[in-house]
């Protein structure tokens, strides 16, 4: 992540700053003999307009401050979603807190909702939106059990597909981020594998977890690539993008990759193919699409949608503005070139001294021109985080606004 990984706190930051703050964009455009140019349906497109999405906001700050459980979700960052055939809505979260919210006075004299400082912390948690769009249940946590002493799995996007090539059968796959305890400038885990669970369905029972990118062997922790951060559904492919961990390096910008998975076959590494340059290959050493280590590139958590033959990536804007300011880039393939940024807008944040980062599209709730985009916040400084987003439990929650595109010129 870029330089919002100082606002990642170790007490409670997920997979967002850590991977966020320099998100370049990324643009498509141009795969040249694989048929997936749009043509004249691709078209520059900007953020026209946008407000916040204050219900939508407000249902998460509700259901966090519920008292009634403490083994739920109180706050998180990560914030993932994907639609499940009955209606319902998993959302996915990296580091979760749980236990119980307290009203004010909080300790710090604030007018603010705490929670205790003994408070547990998970890695990652899943929370179920019923079809009304209302929180209901967490489910056991840490959702996705450690895989080994010292290592830890961070969800980040998922999509519900065939089981298997033309099966009747569907189930949920989730892209997980592995990473390892280090050392400065790892503070927030070393790189090192990208996995995907199988979800049963209705039941969401976690059935396997595969690896399907192993970068542990990789020399340079800051050439590691994680993929998974978007999704992207096309022509029966799923676009799979990623990013490596160039600024906890302390680079100017991490680079952006994609890869390509066969529908309903994101579950074997096998099948999946990689962009190398100039084209797929499978087992190939991914090349960067986006990311020229100086003025242009990306974290590891931006997203990209699809708008008709348009591709558009949000992502923090770079240098000073990026810990407040979304920035969008256009382009007619996964694999660039990529165009922007375009106009930039500033989400609110609940008070100063905080960030905001990893802004996340949610097409499931998307639609009539409008896209749903999520921003995590948390505080720019790591002294004293635990005890500052336990004194303020609105500082680790997602926040929403809604977009309007429409054609630059």
């Amino acid at each position: 992540m870029p330089d919002d990984v100082r606002a990642r706190q170790r007490t409670g930051t997920g997979l967002g700053l850590l991977l966020t703050l320099v998100l370049g964009a990324v643009l498509l455009t141009a795969l040249p003999d694989h048929g997936e140019r749009e043509g004249g349906a691709c078209t520059p497109q900007r953020v026209a307009a946008w407000s916040a999405d204050d219900p939508l906001t407000g249902e998460f700050a509700r259901y966090g401050d519920d008292t009634t459980r403490t083994d739920d979700w109180t706050g998180g960052d990560g914030t993932h979603s994907v639609r499940l055939p009955d209606g319902r809505l998993l959302w996915l979260f990296s580091d979760t807190y749980l236990g119980q919210v307290h009203r004010p006075p909080n300790p710090a004299g604030e007018s603010y909702p705490w929670r205790d400082t003994t408070a547990p912390l998970v890695r990652n948690s899943a929370v179920v939106m019923d079809r009304k769009g209302r929180l209901e249940t967490t489910l056991p946590t840490p959702f996705f059990p450690d895989p080994a002493p010292g290592q830890w799995r961070w969800p980040v996007a998922a999509r519900v597909e065939p089981r298997s090539p033309g099966s009747s059968e569907q189930v949920v796959r989730v892209l997980l981020w592995v990473r390892t305890a280090g050392q400065s400038p790892w503070i927030y885990g070393v790189p090192t594998a990208t996995e995907v669970a199988t979800l049963s369905l209705p039941d969401l029972r976690v059935e396997s977890v595969e690896k399907v990118l192993d970068q542990s062997l990789v020399p340079d922790p800051s050439g590691r690539v994680l993929f998974g951060t978007t999704l992207v559904e096309k022509g029966g492919w799923t676009y799979v993008f990623g990013g490596d961990d160039g600024q906890a390096a302390s680079r100017p910008a991490s680079s952006a990759y994609v890869a390509r998975v066969p529908e309903g076959r994101l579950g074997e590494p096998a099948a999946w193919q990689y962009w190398n340059g100039s084209a797929w290959a499978a087992g190939a050493r991914p090349r960067a699409v986006l990311g020229d280590g100086q003025r242009t590139g990306v974290g590891s958590a931006f997203s990209v949608v699809r708008d008709g033959g348009t591709y558009v990536l949000f992502t923090m804007a770079a240098g000073t503005e990026g810990l407040t300011t979304v920035t969008s880039y256009w382009a007619c393939s996964p694999t660039g070139p990529w165009h922007g940024p375009t106009r930039h807008f500033s989400p609110s944040l609940p008070r100063a001294g905080v960030a905001a980062y990893n802004p996340q599209v949610h097409p499931e709730l998307s639609g009539d021109g409008r896209l749903v985009l999520s921003y995590d916040v948390n505080w720019l400084e790591t002294n004293g985080a635990s005890a500052g987003i336990n004194a303020n439990v609105t500082l680790y929650r997602p926040r929403f606004v809604t977009l309007r595109l429409a054609r630059t010129r």
